[in-house]
C-alpha cells in the first residue's frame, strides 16, 4: 500500500510500503478517510525525535483519524461493515496492571500510532482493535471525527482538574491542544476561560466563542486580566498547554489559594519550580499524558453541540499532496490550527 512515510528527519515520501493488515477475531479493518496532522508528527519531521522516542527507521505518520469499517473480526459485535468511525490510536497490553487499573494510557507497553517504532495511519487501510474503534454519530463528520484525538487530551485535562461549576480557568497556549483544552474546560463547567498566546491570529479564531477571554501576551498582562476577572482572588485552574519553559515564570501568581495547575504541554527542557509559592497556596498539581476512557465522551459532546470544533479545522489536503500538508504545518502559518489530509 501507499503511505506517507517519514524516512528520516526532513524527509517525507509518499510511497509503497509493506504494512501488516491481519484481522484478528476482535479487530476491524478500516478504510481511512481523514487524518489530522499533529504537532508531534511535525516535530518528528523537523527534529527526528521527541525526547527518547527517536525515528531510527522509516515510519508511517499520522494518528488522528476517521474512516469506514471495511471488515470485522468474527467476535466483533458493536461494529459492522460500512460504519463511520474514529480510532483511539494507543493500544495497551490488555493484561498489564495499568490497563486493569483503568490507567491504560500509562501502560509502558502501549503501542501508539506514529510513535517510533510503531507505524501510523496515513495509509489507505489499517487494522485496529474494535475496542478502540468508535462509531461516529450521524451528525459528526469525518473531519470532526479526526479531531476527536486532540479534543480527548483537552477532556483528560479538564477531568484531571476536577472542575467545579462556575470555575475561572486559564489556558496558556492557543495551539490545537490549548484550544481543545479551553473548549473542554467550558464544557466541564467553567464559567469563563482566559486563553493567552503570543500570536493574535490564533486568538482571533477562538475570541468569539462564548465564555472565552483572549489575552495577547505582547500587548496585555495576563496577571492583571485574571486579577480583574476574579476580584483579585485568582484563577481556580491554570492549564499549561504551551510547552514553553517561560510559561512557568510567575505561573503560581495566577492561581487562587487551593487552586489547581494542570500540566499539559511538553517543555523541551527541565523547568525550575517555585516550591514555596506552591506551599503558600496549597496548590494542587495534576499532569496529563494522552487520555483514557475519553473518546466516547468527546464524540457525545461534539454530537450534542456542546463543543464545536469546526472553526479549528483550518485546511484540508489530498493524500497525493500529503508532503505539502506537512510542509504547510511545519511552516507555522499563524492562521492554522488543525491541518487535515483526506484519503478519499
Amino acid at each position: 500500500m501507499k503511505a506517507l512515510v517519514l524516512e528520516k528527519q526532513h524527509d517525507i515520501q509518499l510511497r509503497e510500503i509493506d504494512l501488516p493488515l491481519a484481522i484478528g477475531p476482535r479487530d476491524v479493518k478500516i478504510k481511512i478517510h481523514t487524518v489530522g496532522v499533529c504537532g508531534s508528527d511535525v516535530h518528528y519531521y523537523q527534529h527526528g525525535n521527541i525526547g527518547s522516542f527517536t525515528v531510527r527507521e522509516p515510519m508511517v505518520l499520522g494518528h488522528e483519524a476517521s474512516g469506514v469499517v471495511a471488515e470485522v473480526g468474527a467476535e466483533v459485535r458493536h461494529l459492522q461493515v460500512g460504519d463511520r468511525v474514529c480510532m483511539e490510536p494507543g493500544v495497551p497490553d490488555f493484561e498489564s496492571k495499568a490497563t486493569r487499573l483503568g490507567l491504560y494510557n500509562l501502560d509502558p507497553a502501549v503501542r501508539f500510532w506514529a510513535t517510533p517504532p510503531i507505524h501510523g495511519c496515513l495509509t489507505p487501510f489499517v487494522s485496529h482493535p474494535a475496542a478502540f474503534t468508535f462509531k461516529l454519530p450521524d451528525n459528526v463528520s469525518f473531519a470532526e471525527g479526526a479531531i476527536v484525538e486532540p479534543l480527548a487530551i483537552g477532556l483528560q485535562a479538564a477531568t484531571k482538574a476536577r472542575i467545579k461549576p462556575g470555575d475561572l480557568a486559564v489556558v496558556m497556549g492557543a495551539g490545537t491542544i490549548g484550544m481543545m483544552t479551553a473548549l473542554a474546560a467550558l464544557a466541564g463547567g467553567c464559567s469563563r476561560v482566559v486563553i493567552c498566546d503570543l500570536v493574535q491570529e490564533k486568538l482571533d479564531l477562538i475570541h468569539a466563542y462564548p465564555g472565552i477571554t483572549t489575552v495577547n501576551l505582547r500587548q496585555q498582562s495576563l496577571l492583571e486580566t485574571v486579577t480583574g476577572l476574579s476580584g483579585e482572588w485568582g484563577a481556580d485552574i491554570v492549564f499549561e498547554a504551551s510547552g514553553s519553559d517561560k510559561a512557568y515564570d510567575g505561573i503560581f501568581d495566577l492561581l487562587c489559594p487551593g487552586g489547581c495547575l494542570v500540566l499539559v504541554g511538553l517543555p523541551a527542557n527541565k523547568v525550575a519550580i517555585d516550591i514555596v509559592a506552591i506551599l503558600a497556596k496549597e496548590i494542587r498539581i495534576e499532569s496529563v499524558f494522552r487520555y483514557a476512557n475519553i473518546f466516547q465522551r468527546a464524540l457525545a459532546l461534539i454530537a450534542s453541540g456542546k463543543i464545536n470544533v469546526k472553526p479549528f479545522i483550518s485546511r484540508s489536503f489530498k493524500f497525493a499532496d500529503g508532503v505539502a500538508a506537512f510542509k504547510a504545518a511545519a511552516s507555522g502559518n499563524p492562521r492554522d490550527v488543525k491541518i487535515q489530509i483526506e484519503l478519499e
